[in-house]
């Protein structure tokens, strides 16, 4: 069985985690943290490469100063290196910068998508509504306002990959279920404590649990 290697969801905490190491740690750290693989991969090459020419500048210019104290080292200009340095890491800066600001609004985008997600479908269904949504999930079983089902896999690492997946779904569409999980069986139960009942939600999460299932 395989899940579904989502990016993981960007609350607004991660997004200022990530903006920081950009912006005052390393460029490029932060890309990586919030998976932006290509831009992350991109900005660390600039900058440490940058990092690294200004080194070699600073040491060249050490040595030509003692050099001509001494007089055995001939002076050169050498100042180009000191300056493709400084090009390089102020490129992967301005980047990452891009790149944060592109994360930040991400992270907003998905808060509202969390408040829109529950103002929808969050009025408790009806009976002959519950009834016809619950016949097309023939694996759930009702108990008074919840829904339930067991899942089992081959085993507990299984087990714990699809539980991680329910997770990042339930992160996004704002909607948690209770989770048992018992060695290779998982047990899913849904229900929307703020309608007082099962609602349009509870029956949307089991659906896309049954999909992860397969």
């Amino acid at each position: 069985m395989s899940f579904e290697a989502d990016r993981p969801i960007l609350t607004r905490r991660r997004a200022i985690t990530c903006i920081l190491l950009n912006l005052l740690a390393t460029p490029g750290l932060g890309s990586l943290l919030a998976r932006r693989v290509f831009e992350g991969i991109g900005q660390l090459i600039l900058s440490v490469g940058g990092f690294a020419i200004l080194m070699v500048w600073f040491v060249m210019e050490m040595i030509q100063y003692y050099g001509q104290i001494t007089g055995d080292v001939k002076v050169r200009p050498i100042g180009w290196i000191g300056l493709v340095g400084v090009v390089l890491f102020a490129v992967a800066w301005v980047w990452s910068l891009v790149t944060s600001l592109s994360l930040s609004k991400e992270a907003s985008a998905a808060s509202v998508r969390k408040l829109q997600s529950f103002m929808a479908g969050n009025s408790k269904l009806d009976e002959t509504k519950i009834q016809s949504m619950l016949a097309a999930l023939p694996n759930w079983q009702r108990n008074g306002d919840v829904v339930t089902r067991t899942f089992q896999f081959k085993d507990f690492p299984e087990a714990m990959k699809f539980v991680n997946a329910v997770a990042e779904i339930a992160e996004r569409e704002w909607h948690h279920p209770d989770i048992d999980i018992r060695w290779n069986k998982v047990t899913l139960a849904l229900t929307t404590h703020d309608a007082g009942g099962l609602t349009e939600k509870d029956f949307a999460l089991a659906r896309q649990c049954d999909l992860l299932a397969r």
